[in-house]
């Protein structure tokens, strides 16, 4: 088969690689369409080194949609079929630690063990190929009514979920989310879905426009302060949710102060270099911070909310290459060329 491999920080290739064979409990799946994430960019970067990957030559990718084309025999007694369409994610845990019993599995205590947890596309194989090989618990049934390009996008769809999961958005809550880009605009259709009263987004450019096209409230940070524009926009108290979708030095600095009092802040960006909280205001007004990795059971409730509308995975995707063409989507997705947000490759 065909596959990206990646044979040291930004040094990849097309290579030829055997097609993996399914064991005990695992699929092999065509791979009609994986999305490009902002993990991936990071990992192919060499920015998370000898942890995503452990090591090179290695073949990324995570967010990805296909078709059964071999099944072990585990899996065939659970009810999987050559030709069965599905849709990935990336944790496959051990099952049985004391987070994963409690159905925090992407918190797998025994994460790092390939015999017991992979990460696919982080520290095990990933989707940027013709076939991949998955376990079935992290492999999910694709309804027919989302197409592959779509199905491609559940997986940040099930992370927005989550994220929105752990700011605890209740119904009425006003929501302020950071960083306008696919997670970001994801996480604001899950807010609205939990329940949001309103929704704003803060950011810059030709995401914030879409931002404001897809219904939501928007501040732009090159205005002013966006502390001070957020304080402005909810009558002085501040966010009940803030949901930091960027990860940067700056929205964590903005992140407490912008909160009401006893208000939450999740943050799903990963960041690369150390951040300040004012942990003196965090103690005072009882605000909380939480963080959030990957998601823990969202895929099977997200599928049919892209399925209905309500979180508009496809609305995001802008482009389609073919994976000999991966230089080029890449480029494409790190430089957001004509308003890149997701990029689809089609192996």
């Amino acid at each position: 088969m065909k596959a990206l491999v990646v044979s040291a920080p930004n040094t990849f290739s097309i290579e030829e690689l055997p097609r993996p064979e399914p064991g005990h409990d695992e699929v092999v799946a065509r791979v009609c369409a994986v999305s490009i994430c902002g993990t991936d960019s990071h990992l192919i970067a060499g920015h998370y080194p000898e942890f995503w990957p452990p090591s090179f030559p290695f073949t990324p990718g995570h967010e990805w949609a296909g078709e059964l084309v071999a099944v072990g025999p585990g899996a065939a007694r659970l009810g999987w079929a050559v030709g069965d369409r599905v849709c990935g994610t990336s944790h496959d845990p051990c099952g049985y630690c004391q987070q994963c019993v409690e159905g925090r599995y992407n918190l797998c205590e025994n994460y790092g063990n390939k015999d017991l947890h992979r990460q696919y596309g982080h520290n095990h194989q990933g989707s940027f190929a013709e076939y991949v090989l998955h376990g079935v618990k992290s492999i999910f049934r694709l309804p027919d009514s989302i197409d592959f390009a779509t199905g491609a996008v559940v997986d940040p769809a099930s992370i927005a979920l989550h994220t929105a999961n752990r700011g605890e958005v209740s119904p009425g809550d006003v929501v302020v989310v950071f960083g306008p880009g696919p997670v970001g605009l994801l996480v604001a259709d899950a807010a609205r879905v939990k329940g949001a009263a309103r929704v704003i987004v803060v950011g810059r450019g030709q995401r914030l426009k879409q931002a404001e096209t897809m219904g939501n409230e928007v501040i732009d940070f090159e205005d002013g302060d966006p502390v001070a524009a957020i304080r402005e926009a909810t009558g002085g108290l501040g966010a009940d949710v803030i949901l930091d979708c960027a990860g940067v030095t700056e929205t964590f600095s903005w992140s407490i102060p912008a909160l009401r009092k006893g208000g939450r802040a999740a943050a799903v960006g990963i960041p690369v270099q150390g951040i300040d909280i004012d942990f003196q205001e965090l103690v005072l007004y009882e605000k909380e911070l939480v963080g959030v990795r990957a998601s823990a059971g969202e895929m099977r409730h997200v599928l049919p909310l892209i399925a209905d509308g309500r979180i508009r995975a496809k609305d995001l995707i802008t482009h389609r290459f073919p994976l000999d063409e991966f230089a080029t989507a890449l480029e494409t997705f790190n430089e957001r060329i004509d308003g890149a947000m997701k990029v689809i490759v089609e192996p």
